[in-house]
């Protein structure tokens, strides 16, 4: 076998679509598109190279055939060089694996790193993160889904558990709205808060408040990475084909931003018919199915209470403002994702069992200590 940094166009191609051969006999198998994996390696595009590196992988057989892949980068953040792998796809085989997990060490090792959490994404977390070990089907936008055999590829290296982050469903039809809205109605009612939906018309200023709220909402956290204005609002007009404004919903105290809510549709039951594509055709056949394709489900991404606002309420009162926006403007929504919640935040657990939410998909964080 050998490893083959990738370097050329045609190693790129292979890197992009060599899980069509590993996943051709599953079912519930979304291709991602080319384009936004392409584009977390793109130093014009990811902004996260201003502060990181990264270097990708190939494993051949010794007759050419490709057996894998794996990505490996840092960023330098305030506690130090974070190391991380992800975008790994590889056969049922320890020692394929292996030879993928020890280049990308090596190579973090040269950059500094004394470790490397896995599988993790060069650039936010509410994207391809995690190594997924429950829930193996129906997988969601950006949303890392494999076999469930990578759990022991990854163990049996040597990687260890660090946390785990769960994702929840919700009907819209199973939510006791009413009684939520009465146990909110102090919320509701205080003068204090208000709460609206965001508009693209003003993106700079919620952009703005977003950041506010998420560089204190995370502070403490020594894993912390500042968001920039110019990161976010390029996330946001790259979010615009599948944005509902009225999905994203901030709440105000005294005027001042408080906490956002973040859900966007779940363009995966469309994406599964553009095979990873999104040329000329693969663009018409979206926005044919953006408008008459059923997508009855929207995925909350991020969730944000500023420390001094948490355990107010807030937080239901924006999940009550989305489904009561659902129901009016977009009827055809009938069920809800909760996404990424770390076993680190048990408050959010508890307000997510309090609504009826079961638990679909179970991912962990792991970390390799060199």
């Amino acid at each position: 076998m050998q490893v083959l940094e990738v370097n050329n166009k045609v190693n790129e191609w292979e890197f992009l679509s060599i899980s069509k051969k590993l996943y051709q006999n599953d079912p519930e198998y979304i291709m991602p598109l080319y384009k936004d994996i392409q584009d977390v390696f793109d130093p014009n595009i990811n902004l996260y190279f201003s502060k990181g590196n990264a270097r990708r992988w190939l494993l051949k057989s010794e007759n050419g055939n490709t057996l894998g892949r794996i990505a490996a980068f840092y960023i330098d953040k305030k506690d130090g060089r974070w190391g991380g792998v992800g975008f790994f796809e590889c056969e049922n085989n320890q020692g394929s694996a292996n030879a993928l997990f020890r280049a990308a060490k090596s190579w973090l090792q040269e950059q500094g790193c004394t470790y490397m959490d896995g599988f993790v994404n060069f650039g936010e977390r509410d994207k391809y993160w995690g190594v997924l070990v429950k829930g193996f089907k129906d997988p969601s936008y950006q949303e890392n889904y494999h076999p469930p055999y990578y759990q022991n590829l990854v163990e049996q290296f040597g990687f260890t558990k660090t946390f785990e982050q769960t994702t929840s469903e919700l009907g819209l039809g199973d939510l006791k709205l009413e009684r939520f809205i009465r146990l909110s109605e102090r919320v509701f009612s205080n003068t204090d808060y208000h709460f609206e939906h965001f508009r693209m018309a003003e993106v700079t200023r919620f952009a703005k408040d977003f950041i506010e709220i998420y560089n204190q909402a995370w502070a403490a956290r020594l894993d912390f990475n500042p968001i920039t204005q110019e990161a976010f609002e390029s996330t946001l007009h790259s979010l615009k084909p599948i944005l509902i404004e009225e999905a994203i919903w901030f709440v105000y105290a005294k005027g001042k931003p408080a906490g956002f809510y973040v859900s966007v549709l779940d363009v995966n039951q469309i994406f599964k018919k553009l095979n990873g594509k999104l040329d000329f055709c693969g663009k018409i056949k979206f926005l044919y199915y953006r408008r008459f394709g059923k997508i009855d489900r929207i995925r909350g991404i991020v969730f944000g209470i500023i420390p001094s606002y948490q355990n107010l309420g807030l937080e239901a009162g924006m999940i009550i403002k989305t489904f009561q926006a659902m129901r009016v403007k977009h009827p055809e929504i009938v069920r809800t994702e909760l996404s990424w919640i770390g076993d680190f935040n048990p408050k959010m657990h508890s307000l997510f069992e309090a609504l009826g939410a079961r638990t679909t998909k179970i991912h962990y964080t792991y970390r390799y200590t060199f």
